[in-house]
């Protein structure tokens, strides 16, 4: 969430750079200043009100002791009014801060200066391609094939206990899903991230805190007896650990790890793009997630977009990264590097990881909080990215692994696996 000063102190900077998300700010923030106004004009005249009830008080204990009744009983009454008075500003005062913050919640975070202007994918900016392609048969199957001519994932059986987008792993494919899920978060302890195993349903109050709520509600699944919300990504839960937390600055950063399944509805998802793997309901991904210091969360987003690139080249896949534009971007982020790899079967690029800083924006809504030098409080700076969602990754493995005997599998990967080939 913006705060006031960043949307009042430069109202048209502010205007200009949520251009670059495809948002006309202007009208909103308009509202913003109007609401803001009477707050603080209703603040103060709740003061004074509040000032004079006390002092009005206080006087009545000296025209008692000096056995002035009726002055103090009209003094009773001038406190008795100014009391009905107070209420009705502090109600007042109440209901416009709640319109103030439906206001600012509608406001997507501003995007870094780098950011590339643009409103799709097709205005992407490739920053680095590694074309480590693999030979495949010339008769190359996609992984939905391969899935049903190995036994290994069966998207039918998925359609049978839930609906489509639900597929059931089986042997060498359960095994494979296992082995993905301890070898990515051994890669992330390693390079120091703490690994935690979050709840997989969250309250609003931690949808809010990472911005889900109420922007993405429609894709979440809601749980409306209890008014749980199924995760979307570990993000959530992990980045509500520190909600309502206030750091010292030498705890940061914080570096923390988890691997959660992850539900997402995907309404109005269709079409040959989202066969198989593609786009699923229910999918397995590890994530990781900083707490960084303001001065040092770009660099601490660097290092995260090098440790993901890392994991993704060890497994042999071709792969891109992508800097997004303003209009291919999240509601939450300032800069968002997008990791792609190639599926040579289905002969597209397919997204496996996001890695974003979120700069204050989640902060200012968890109440995330470092003392600094001055024993001041200040809002940290949050970031978030996956490492790995697991479908695409399995599904370019399939693909750009497959020979006439069988699937291969990466190296790096035997150890967690067990085998080095599904036949």
């Amino acid at each position: 969430m913006l705060t006031l000063k960043q949307l009042r102190e430069n109202k048209e900077e502010a205007i200009s750079r949520l251009a670059k998300k495809g948002v006309d700010a202007a009208p909103i923030i308009a509202t913003i200043e109007l609401l803001d106004d009477k707050r603080k004009a209703l603040q103060n005249e709740l003061d004074s009100c509040l000032a004079e009830q006390n002092q009005a008080a206080k006087q009545i204990g000296m025209l008692m002791g000096k056995g002035l009744k009726e002055e103090a009983e009209a003094k009773k009454q001038e406190v008795a009014a100014l009391k009905t008075r107070s209420n009705e500003l502090k109600e007042e005062s109440e209901r416009v801060a709640e319109e103030l913050q439906n206001e600012i919640v509608k406001l997507p975070n501003f995007p870094a200066d780098i950011v590339p202007e643009g409103r799709t994918a097709e205005d992407n900016v490739v920053v680095k391609l590694v074309e480590n392609y693999t030979e495949i048969p010339g008769e190359a199957l996609p992984h939905w094939e391969l899935a049903k001519k190995y036994d290994i994932i069966d998207f039918d059986l998925g359609v049978k206990l839930t609906g489509a987008g639900f597929p059931v792993y089986k042997g060498k494919g359960a095994r494979l899903q296992r082995a993905l899920i301890n070898y990515f978060l051994d890669c992330n302890t390693k390079a120091g991230y703490q690994e935690v195993e979050p709840p997989i349903m969250v309250n609003e109050a931690s949808g809010f805190g990472t911005g889900q709520l109420p922007d993405k509600e429609g894709q979440m699944y809601h749980a409306t007896a209890d008014g749980y919300y199924l995760v979307p990504t570990a993000e959530v839960p992990v980045t509500n650990i520190f909600r309502d937390v206030i750091l010292d600055q030498s705890e940061l950063p914080v570096k923390m790890t988890a691997y959660t399944p992850c539900f997402r509805r995907e309404a109005g998802s269709y079409g040959k793009d989202v066969r198989g793997l593609n786009r699923l309901h229910q999918f397995d991904k590890v994530e990781i997630v900083q707490v960084a210091h303001p001065d040092k969360s770009y660099e601490a987003l660097d290092a995260m977009v090098a440790h993901v690139e890392s994991i993704v080249a060890s497994l042999g896949l071709p792969y891109r990264i992508l800097r997004l534009c303003g209009g291919d971007m999240s509601f939450t982020s300032a800069l968002t590097y997008d990791f792609e790899v190639y599926s040579e079967a289905q002969k597209r690029w397919l997204e496996v990881s996001s890695v974003s800083n979120f700069e204050s924006f989640q902060a200012n809504r968890l109440k995330l909080r470092y003392r600094d030098e001055n024993r001041k409080n200040q809002l940290c700076h949050t970031l978030n990215g996956s490492s790995l969602a697991l479908p695409r990754i399995v599904a370019a493995l399939l693909e750009n692994n497959q020979t006439e005997e069988g699937i291969r599998i990466p190296e790096a990967l035997i150890p967690y696996t067990g085998f080095d080939f599904i036949k």
